[in-house]
């Protein structure tokens, strides 16, 4: 029998073997096979990380270093360079002579991220305003980077797609921001964290709206005391029309930890996005029902909602700012939802109604919607009684239950009523013991039934014994999770 390696394959179908492996690493490794794999994956390779982590690091970041990378992959596109893990015995930082190297031997160059590179300045964004191909700049924690940088970008580069802001501190000249609204075509922005922009200032985008298709906002902490004493210089309360722009486009949006007022800032855009199926809206306080019913008026292609909410002072009530009357809404008018997050801090199981909701108002948007993902963190609203209206759930295939500590043994019974339920988990339930793990079982057994995937985590009534063959696929943990509401709750 006749034996052939891979190096034997025709060139064609070795390139095509190498445009599927996705891992750095294997790329790495398979260039080593051989001088052709070599030069197949040089030339193929549209992507590289630079940055910490990068052994010797400084002789990797060398200029000379630099320059050979760049012969190495002729047709780069996508540049990443990251020193979020950086400390100064990993030897030197990339600097503006570095990016300067990229801009001129990169021909192909379109996508450039920078993440924490305390070196590089506004000189290095005055060579990226050169590539006039650029479509994508990400900023993250870039501290001596300024509005006067980025503006030179926004100008030189006008076919820029996608523009991430994330703690750019020296950023806050909106001049750069109405440039691009007017000029640019951007469809992707993200503003995380800068102290220099407002909700306020980011109206100033004007037409930009109508072209963006995914758009973040997110102040820094929970909410930003500028916030509270800043203003809309645009607002006028005898027009009723107060921003003549629209964003109908607009597929994704999420808005995080600031506070806006009735009728002015970022919240006109709940009532303007028709192509909206992405939202998340996290402490945005003072929205209500009323935000909550124009966005659901407007976005009936709507397919993923998330709300992560804290309950303050409403009408002499301590509660989160929405009620059963936004669930109505979303059931009313958004036959596409698919995909559910409520998420509820300092709210206390005492207190079921200091979430807002019930499990009435839960009812009737899991019977108007085919809601196939519901994650609850928090939900009070829901014991074990609640938990039989999921019975009403015909499309419900991932349940996510995390804090919910009105949920007991009993309420793991109702699981098993779950028409199309395949996979469960469970984070930090103190009420369920081992007992509800065999009372699902049982359950699921009675019905012919096996759930495709159980994760228990942080939940110390429940023993690792108890999971086994609870699923075809069972992951537990004794430790809570250390991600999403966990964090959220105790900042």
């Amino acid at each position: 029998m006749m034996h052939c390696s891979m190096v034997d394959l025709p060139e064609a179908m070795l390139s095509e073997i190498i445009k599927r492996v996705t891992k750095t690493s294997d790329l790495n490794s398979i260039s080593l096979v051989s001088k052709q794999l070599y030069s197949i994956d040089a030339v193929q390779r549209g992507a590289i990380h630079i940055g910490g982590g990068l052994c010797p690091a400084t002789e990797a970041l060398t200029l000379e270093a630099l320059k050979s990378i760049c012969s190495r992959f002729p047709n780069l596109q996508k540049v990443e360079i990251d020193y979020s893990d950086w400390i100064p015995s990993h030897g030197n930082q990339l600097d503006n002579q570095g990016i300067l190297v990229f801009s001129s031997r990169c021909p192909s160059l379109t996508d450039i991220t920078l993440s924490f590179c305390s070196y590089i300045d506004d000189s290095a964004l005055g060579c990226l305003a050169y590539w006039k191909h650029l479509t994508a700049l990400r900023l993250n924690y870039a501290p001596k980077i300024t509005s006067s940088g980025l503006l030179s970008v926004v100008v030189g580069c006008r076919s820029l797609s996608t523009l991430h802001l994330i703690e750019c501190d020296k950023i806050h000249n909106i001049k750069w921001l109405e440039v691009l609204g007017l000029e640019g075509s951007l469809e992707e922005f993200v503003v995380k964290n800068c102290k220099g922009i407002s909700q306020y200032d980011l109206l100033k985008f004007g037409p930009g709206w109508m072209k963006l298709q995914k758009f973040e906002f997110e102040m820094e902490g929970e909410f930003c005391g500028r916030e509270t004493v800043d203003y809309d210089s645009s607002y006028n309360a005898h027009n009723l029309n107060k921003y003549d722009f629209c964003c109908e486009n607009l597929k994704d949006l999420r808005l995080a930890r600031f506070q806006t007022w009735p009728e002015i800032g970022l919240r006109f855009v709940l009532g303007k996005c028709k192509a909206l199926e992405k939202i998340c809206l996290q402490y945005v306080h003072a929205l209500n029902d009323n935000d909550m019913i124009a966005l659901s008026r407007s976005c009936n292609n709507l397919k993923s909602i998330s709300l992560w909410l804290r309950p303050h002072f409403y009408d002499c009530n301590y509660r989160t700012s929405f009620t059963d009357d936004s669930l109505k809404a979303l059931a009313r008018n958004c036959p596409m939802l698919e995909t559910v997050e409520l998420t509820f801090v300092f709210c206390v199981p005492e207190y079921p109604s200091e979430t807002g909701f019930t499990h009435k108002g839960l009812l009737v948007l899991i019977q108007s919607c085919p809601v196939r993902v519901l994650m609850l963190n928090g939900a009070h609203f829901l014991d074990d009684e609640g938990m039989k209206v999921l019975w009403s759930a015909p499309f419900l295939e991932t349940l996510e239950l995390m804090f919910c500590e009105l949920i007991t043994d009993i309420g793991m019974r109702s699981v098993t009523h779950i028409p199309c339920l395949s996979n469960l988990t469970l984070r930090c339930c103190e009420s369920v013991t081992d007992v509800g793990v065999a009372r699902l079982v049982r359950g699921c057994m009675v019905r012919g039934r096996t759930l495709e995937s159980l994760t228990i985590e942080g939940c110390h009534r429940v023993s690792e014994q108890a999971v086994q063959g609870a699923a075809r696929s069972v992951h537990y943990s004794t430790a809570a999770p250390s991600h999403g509401f966990h964090k959220t709750m105790y900042y």
